[in-house]
């Protein structure tokens, strides 16, 4: 086993943080293969300049139709992945659910069952990572940012968070992408708000003042918050030296693979393998991390999250030092998280023995009252995690933007 100490465990949280330094915001040519992708092919298209044309085309005309609110109805009632469509729905939309919830060729049950024991084994730091490393994470994409604070998300910040926990909650289910599982619609019906987003927030002209893209939500938005899930989660277990079977790690990226496609990335931008998936991440990741004011003010509401939901552990010092140790000192002070006195140090020098003891890799190391409150902390997050997911969770088609931005 490779030695824990300060030095290796804050590195990977450093490192997150240090690419945003590299001309933040600047274009560069899109130089990223598509033979690194899963079908080992594609067109080469820069997907700065690509959206989901489809999809938007069909949510727009439902728009213009006035169906929208009909449909949001309609598919409430459609939760399971092999469940018939609701009938009533307009043709066109039929269709397209039709081919969209289609099995891509690729699709390999075998990589599947083994992403399922990763999630068994794993589930525990998966909750912590997707519902506050990811979710933290999401605060200085500047482009995804702007999207949430001024789109209706940004008014409804809680279900918004609901959502995205069930997008976590789902894909690590054992019957994610079966006939019983709810991931594929999961992610349908988030390609279908994606659509709704991009029709109605260019009419904001608080969104079009701050951004500069014509349309929101682009290929390349969709591969960013996607590295900002599964790219970041790895990075963060081998930073903490978590051992991860190579079957059940490959697995893992295929369930996350499946996610992309049906959430609308085509496939020429789905990394094949972890090594692919870390260098277009080295691309299309890091160098846009950056700070605005509006990822300012949801990272604040982010970090009241704790004290709303009466998790007493989880105070805002404890949820601002998390921050600073899993992406670096870098975001935090874009975030304006203060250095807290006791957490991060603590995290600083106990987390990588707490990890080794927790994985059975030392026997002797972290203090039984720390190691307790680490776990608990860890325990908490899931709780955390998982407390929006009480009530049955409906992702619909927006009709407005943020209400306090018109």
């Amino acid at each position: 086993m490779h030695q824990l100490n300060r030095r290796t465990v804050v590195r990977g949280g450093a490192a997150l943080g240090a690419g945003a330094l590299l001309a933040a915001g600047q274009a560069s040519p899109w130089t990223w293969s598509p033979a690194a992708s899963v079908p080992g092919a594609g067109t080469g298209a820069d997907p700065r300049t690509t959206w989901d044309p489809e999809c938007d085309e069909i949510v727009a005309e439902l728009a213009r139709r006035g169906r929208i609110p009909e449909v949001n109805a309609l598919l409430r009632s459609w939760t399971q992945n092999g469940q018939p469509l609701p009938a009533g729905l307009p043709a066109d939309l039929r269709d397209f659910l039709t081919r969209a919830r289609r099995p891509p060729a690729w699709t390999d049950p075998g990589k599947l069952a083994a992403a399922t024991a990763f999630n068994a084994k794993r589930g525990t730091y998966l909750g912590a990572l997707y519902g506050f490393a990811s979710g933290m994470m999401s605060t200085v994409i500047p482009h995804e940012a702007r999207a949430v604070y001024y789109s209706w998300g940004g008014a409804a910040m809680k279900d918004r968070i609901s959502k995205t926990a069930k997008l976590g909650y789902d894909i690590g289910t054992s019957n994610a992408y079966q006939s019983t599982g709810e991931m594929t619609v999961t992610c349908i019906k988030t390609r279908l708000a994606h659509s709704g987003v991009r029709a109605l927030l260019p009419k904001s002209p608080y969104w079009a003042a701050s951004a500069e893209q014509k349309l929101p939500i682009s290929q390349a938005d969709m591969m960013v918050t996607w590295h900002s899930l599964p790219t970041t989660v790895m990075r963060l277990l081998k930073v903490w030296q978590v051992p991860v079977d190579d079957a059940e790690s490959a697995g893992f990226l295929h369930s996350w693979q499946l996610a992309g496609h049906y959430l609308g990335i085509r496939d020429e931008y789905l990394p094949a393998t972890w090594a692919a998936a870390r260098a277009q991440a080295k691309q299309m990741l890091d160098p846009v991390l950056a700070p605005t004011p509006e990822g300012i003010k949801l990272a604040d509401m982010l970090l009241n999250l704790g004290h709303e939901l009466d998790l007493s552990l989880l105070s805002r010092g404890v949820l601002g030092a998390l921050t600073r140790f899993m992406l670096g000192d870098t975001i935090a002070d874009w975030l304006r998280i203060p250095r807290e006195p006791v957490w991060t140090p603590l995290l600083e020098t106990s987390w990588g023995p707490f990890i080794a003891v927790r994985e059975g890799l030392l026997e002797i190391g972290t203090p039984p009252a720390i190691y307790w409150t680490f776990d608990e902390i860890l325990r908490q997050f899931v709780l955390l995690y998982m407390s929006e997911l009480r009530l049955p969770i409906n992702i619909a088609i927006p009709t407005q933007n943020n209400p306090h931005y018109r």
